[in-house]
């Protein structure tokens, strides 16, 4: 049974957040409730039209206007070769011009930056329709969501409130539950003595002794089966008690995934990856000019800034080892793609991993069940997982293979809260070298301890934790933001005039330069975006 719904109602101030652990079943969920998937029993009913975003998927909008291109800093046309936070962006863009009356989304925080994510939640908090949203985002459901749809074990039940009004309904919940089960346990055991006792007692009563006469032993012996009978007739109604006692099961413990991180061959080197006059673009979009950058052995490299300033596209051309890039000898690395193209959908969990590793099957498959994956689950193909399933097996994939740098594009997506923390650990205590990009503030505080940044092209390294990184630019830049906000106020005007013309062109107006400026001032205005979200 993957889920198990009585009955649910969306009405139009509906503010949904949809809450479960990995694989609970919460984007079927989603899938059935908007009629992209039907359900096996039962029926759903949709009274008005809706837009979905959906996890992994292509937006069926293939192209947005100019005036949402502009709001949401990507551009008109979607592009696979645009980053992970820039796909994301475009496909929040093209729902939300939809302008449906419903609104589905799953996991829409996913790949994109902390900026990305202040617009969405500016969005929807001004939104007019319903939504119903999947996220593991603590702070985003408690500052949007009026209800919140637990998906566990199976079972769909519907919290009124935020995420924390749902935390503690749920805590008080299962403290009830707890305290009812025990009392029901103590209860059952208090009878089942007693039934024992009185059993005990009927047995211990003795026949008549050889030397008592004929009339004395009768006597003896009615007493002893009156005083049996009673005993018996006592227990037998104890036991029809315990049979009433109405049945407490035991709480679920919420299951916890263990990663290990496993000891690999050392790399000798001081230096592991080296770049040296770097230089990347897209068309007219220069992403690096004469960049540099080193990575030293043992370091933990947190990887940040907004989206499209080129994060994934520096970890592609060292994976490529592209020009001007050197990696040490002996390194052996493990990629975690934001894509997950290191997965054959086709392919089940257990081939995936195997392809690869550097163990037995015994050893993959007891790993796999650390993440929960056990039993007959190991068989099921990648193509059925949801998103966060498919991050533990693509790491189970690069861990098996005894990688001794790894390098991580936006590992923490689609992760439950319980699968977010073991990562945390589990890159904590790691010995491998490590390059990481995330947006996620908590997991760069606990574990980077050196900051890389792309600053105006160039690459920026800080040796120290992020809190010292945050210190140190905190100080001389509020001059240098006051200047760029005020262009991009002025960027912003000059591109609402410009939207305005396009849409409604004056007879003297060059609808080929308007389209040259128009393009012009997205890419200063992106660029200046970018640089202050740096």
């Amino acid at each position: 049974m993957v889920l198990d719904l009585e009955s649910l109602q969306i009405y139009s101030g509906d503010r949904i957040g949809v809450v479960g652990a990995n694989g609970a079943g919460k984007t079927t969920l989603l899938n059935i409730l908007c009629q992209r998937l039907k359900p096996d029993t039962g029926w759903v009913k949709l009274y008005t039209n809706w837009a979905y975003i959906a996890q992994l998927e292509p937006p069926e909008q293939k192209r947005i206007s100019p005036e949402m291109a502009a709001k949401f800093g990507v551009a008109m046309v979607w592009d696979e070769k645009m980053s992970g936070g820039e796909k994301t962006r475009f496909k929040l863009a093209a729902s939300f011009e939809a302008d449906c009356p419903l609104l589905f989304a799953d996991e829409p925080t996913s790949n994109i930056d902390l900026e990305g994510i202040e617009l969405l939640e500016k969005r929807l908090a001004e939104y007019q329709g319903a939504f119903v949203i999947v996220a593991h985002d603590r702070g985003f459901l408690d500052r949007l969501c009026n209800k919140i749809l637990e998906v566990e074990y199976g079972k769909v039940r519907l919290y009124y409130g935020n995420y924390s009004a749902y935390r503690a309904q749920k805590a008080a919940e299962r403290a009830r539950a707890q305290f009812e089960y025990e009392r029901y346990i103590d209860e059952k055991k208090r009878l089942e003595r007693v039934i024992t006792e009185r059993r005990q007692k009927a047995r211990a009563i003795k026949k008549a002794p050889s030397r008592m006469g004929n009339s004395e032993a009768r006597l003896h012996k009615l007493a002893g089966q009156k005083a049996r009978a009673s005993l018996e007739r006592a227990a037998k109604n104890v036991e029809a008690r315990l049979n009433r006692l109405t049945v407490k099961e035991k709480p679920k413990e919420q299951a916890r995934i263990k990663l290990d991180v496993t000891a690999t061959k050392p790399i000798h080197s001081k230096v592991i990856i080296q770049g040296y006059n770097l230089n990347k673009s897209f068309g007219d979009q220069v992403i690096l000019q004469e960049a540099e950058f080193q990575i030293v052995n043992g370091a933990k490299v947190a990887l940040i800034g907004p989206n499209g300033c080129g994060k994934s596209t520096l970890l592609k051309m060292i994976m490529r080892q592209e020009v001007g890039i050197k990696i040490a000898p002996g390194a052996e690395i493990g990629y975690f793609s934001q894509e997950m193209d290191i997965l054959d959908d086709d392919a089940t969990i257990l081939e995936n991993v195997l392809a690869e590793s550097a163990y037995d099957e015994t050893y993959v498959r007891t790993f796999l069940a650390r993440l929960l994956f056990k039993g007959e689950e190991v068989f099921k193909p990648v193509q059925v997982l949801s998103g966060g399933e498919r991050v533990k097996v693509a790491l189970a994939k690069i861990l098996l293979k005894k990688a001794n740098m790894l390098i991580l594009d936006e590992p923490t997506n689609y992760l439950d809260l319980n699968a977010l923390e073991v990562l945390e650990e589990a890159l904590q205590s790691c010995s491998q070298t490590l390059l990481f990009v995330t947006h996620d503030r908590r997991l760069i505080s606990a574990v980077a301890d050196r900051i890389m940044t792309i600053e105006k092209r160039k690459i920026k390294m800080f040796a120290g934790n992020y809190r010292e990184y945050l210190a140190q630019n905190d100080c001389g830049v509020n001059k240098e933001l006051e200047e760029i906000k005020k262009q991009i106020f002025v960027l912003e005007n000059r591109l609402s005039e410009l939207i305005g013309r396009l849409s409604s062109p004056a007879k003297n107006d060059d609808p080929e330069a308007l389209d040259q400026e128009y393009h012009a001032v997205l890419a200063e205005l992106k660029r200046l975006k970018v640089k202050l979200g740096s």
